[in-house]
C-alpha cells in the first residue's frame, strides 16, 4: 500500500518566518481579538491567501498589456465577487495594497457580527460552529467560511 502522505499545511505561506518579533505578536493579538479568531493558524491561513491574491496581482503587472488583457477582467472579478474589493474596475495597484483585514472581514464569524445577528464576536463564533447559521438555506459550521458578496444577505439565524 506505501505510507499515507501527509496533506500540506496550507497556513504556512502566511507564517511569519520570525514568530517572535514582538511588534509581529501584538498586532497579531490585537487581529485575533478583534476578529476572534482561536489561534494564529487562522491568521496565517487569511495572510497565505492574501499572499496568493497579491503575487497573481504583481505577476499580472508584470505581463505586457495584450497578455494581461484577458487575465485581468476574470481575476478582478473573482475578487469583487468575493467581496476583497469594492468596484471590479480598480486598479491593479489597489489590489496590492490589500490588507488581511480584507479577507478577516469576509469571514462568516464577522459578517454574523456585523450585521447584528450576535451580541459579539465571539457569541458569533459560537453560533456558527454549533450550526445556529444558515447560509442561503443551508447549515454551515466553520467560522471561517468565505462568504462571497452574493450570499452576504442570506445570512440567517434559526432558532
Amino acid at each position: 500500500m506505501g505510507g499515507l502522505k501527509k496533506p500540506k499545511k496550507k497556513y504556512l505561506a502566511g507564517k511569519p518566518k520570525k514568530i517572535w518579533n514582538k511588534q509581529l505578536l501584538l498586532e497579531e493579538l490585537q487581529l485575533m481579538g478583534e476578529y476572534g479568531l482561536r489561534n494564529k493558524k487562522e491568521l496565517w491561513l487569511a495572510r497565505a491567501r492574501l499572499k496568493w491574491i497579491v503575487r497573481r496581482a504583481r505577476a499580472l503587472l508584470s505581463m505586457t498589456a495584450e497578455e494581461r488583457a484577458p487575465l485581468e477582467v476574470p481575476f478582478k472579478e473573482k475578487l469583487y465577487k468575493m467581496g476583497f474589493i469594492e468596484d471590479p474596475n480598480v486598479p491593479l495597484d489597489r489590489i496590492l495594497s490589500l490588507d488581511v483585514r480584507a479577507i478577516l472581514e469576509r469571514r462568516l464569524q464577522t459578517l454574523v457580527f456585523r450585521m447584528g445577528l450576535a451580541k459579539s464576536i465571539h457569541h458569533a463564533r459560537q453560533l456558527v460552529v454549533h450550526g445556529h447559521v444558515l447560509v442561503a438555506g443551508r447549515r454551515v459550521t466553520s467560522p471561517g467560511f468565505l462568504v462571497p458578496r452574493e450570499l452576504e444577505d442570506k445570512i440567517t439565524i434559526e432558532q
